[in-house]
């Protein structure tokens, strides 16, 4: 399993290897999804109250730092 920052993990056999947000079944695919439908940060953790805010800001951060090295790679 790889952890990024005790709250990203991966595990192969879990939603398919995708990133996920502290083991839950909750991806990081997830969170960017509800947030480009126009969702805020507290509706959100009001549908999903097991997530806080920094999961979702930690997230956010995973995200941006996975495309940075696609961008670099390119």
């Amino acid at each position: 399993m790889t952890i990024y920052k005790n709250i990203i993990t991966i595990e192969p056999g879990k939603r398919s290897g995708k990133p996920c947000i502290r083991n839950m079944r909750i991806t990081v695919e997830d969170i960017l999804r509800y947030l480009a439908s126009g969702m805020n940060i507290e509706e959100i953790l009001n549908d999903f109250p097991e997530l806080t805010r920094q999961d979702i800001l930690v997230a956010l951060e995973f995200s941006a730092n996975r495309q940075q090295r696609i961008a670099v790679a390119a």
